[in-house]
């Protein structure tokens, strides 16, 4: 019987190239990308999956085009608007992860309408990173705990791995079982790196908008057949 991972991450890579393999722009390959999220999710759900989390746009990302980041953030918003719909249906839990203060008032208000709307729902998580970075995350929680030590709230002697967890954006979420990266790039690119400390990696050539139930099932069978140690090297 096939174990399943109770959280997996996702790279989302490889929407540009897909989009100009079919002699289309960027942006369509991004629009594709965002309808695949809607079906793994989906799949995900009904295969036991109980969090997925997707990398949807990190800080470093703003250094982009501006037209296509200008397309990426009507295509958030767009997704924002039908989320909601999408979680009642599937009693969907969605969080953002990431400082979304650089974001737009609207879009920023989309989040936090859908993220308390969706608050109620406890039959799957889906976490979204965006404007995310891990270093950034890392410092923000950093800060919000030295503010804490001034103010009395915490000693250092209370700092403890737990702790610092609890100021990070993922705090109540657990770690990640399985990272799944597509396009065949093998790097971590700023994602979730302190929750990542005993993930299992897993690297495909499959562009995103062509990762299917297939492809999530080869990886989560390859997470099977690795023995997972944890405490130290063997």
């Amino acid at each position: 019987m096939m174990k399943i991972p109770q959280h997996v991450a996702i790279i989302l890579d490889g929407n540009g190239r897909w989009a100009k393999s079919k002699g289309m722009p960027r942006n369509y390959g991004h629009r594709s990308g965002a309808k695949n999220v809607e079906k793994i999710c989906d799949i995900a759900g009904h295969m036991g999956i109980k969090y997925l989390t997707v990398y949807a746009f990190s800080t470093e990302n703003w250094s982009r085009p501006q037209s296509e980041v200008d397309e990426l953030m009507r295509l958030l918003g767009s997704y924002m608007k039908t989320c909601q719909k999408t979680a009642k249906k599937n009693n969907m839990r969605v969080r953002v992860l990431g400082d979304i203060t650089r974001l737009t008032p609207q879009l920023q208000e989309q989040i936090r309408e859908l993220e308390e709307v969706s608050s109620q729902y406890d039959g799957f998580n889906f976490q979204i990173a965006l404007n995310y970075g891990s270093r950034d995350e890392m410092l923000r929680a950093m800060k919000k705990m030295y503010a804490d030590i001034e103010a009395g709230r915490i000693t250092k002697e209370e700092m403890t791995e737990e702790t610092f967890s609890g100021y990070l954006d993922t705090t109540g979420i657990p770690d990640p079982d399985l990272l799944i990266r597509t396009s065949g790039e093998q790097r971590l690119s700023n994602y979730l790196l302190w929750q990542l400390a005993y993930s299992e990696f897993y690297f495909t050539d499959v562009l995103w908008p062509d990762f299917d139930e297939e492809e999530l099932i080869k990886a989560v069978e390859a997470y099977n057949n690795r023995e997972r140690r944890f405490g130290g090297l063997s």
